[in-house]
């Protein structure tokens, strides 16, 4: 699968998590949290809770669940981007945790299905 098709992919499943998220309750505070480690898929709130997303799209389960692909070093980087995040934002200490969310997508970008594993990991510094 070619860059173009990954990143139109990853598209189509951040934007089918963020329409999931607000359905459920959440609001969106922030999408593509960048720095030059890491990045926040989606930062949402919810009764006064801060979740950090990560979003795994995928077209197939070939490769593995979408939630296997989040290694403890990916969640190193999403722990330091995490309370880069909470300082920008001016957020001190708040309640947090660290969501997952697997969209699974059929050949034409539509959603097939989508797991929300809440409180995925804990932070890892």
């Amino acid at each position: 699968m070619g860059r173009p098709v990954r990143r139109s992919l990853g598209q189509a499943g951040e934007d089918a998590a963020a329409r999931h998220l607000e359905a459920q309750g959440y609001r969106i505070l922030a999408r593509n949290f960048r720095r030059t480690f890491a990045e926040l898929d989606i930062v949402a709130q919810k009764e006064g809770l801060l979740v950090f997303v990560e979003v795994k799209a995928r077209s197939s389960a070939r490769f593995g669940a979408p939630a296997e692909a989040v290694t403890l070093t990916k969640q190193r980087r999403l722990s330091k981007i995490a309370l880069d995040y909470m300082m920008q934002a001016g957020l001190g200490e708040c309640t947090a945790r660290f969501d997952v969310l697997a969209v699974l997508l059929d050949s034409r970008g539509l959603v097939v299905g989508i797991e929300q594993i809440e409180n995925a990991f804990d932070a890892v510094l």
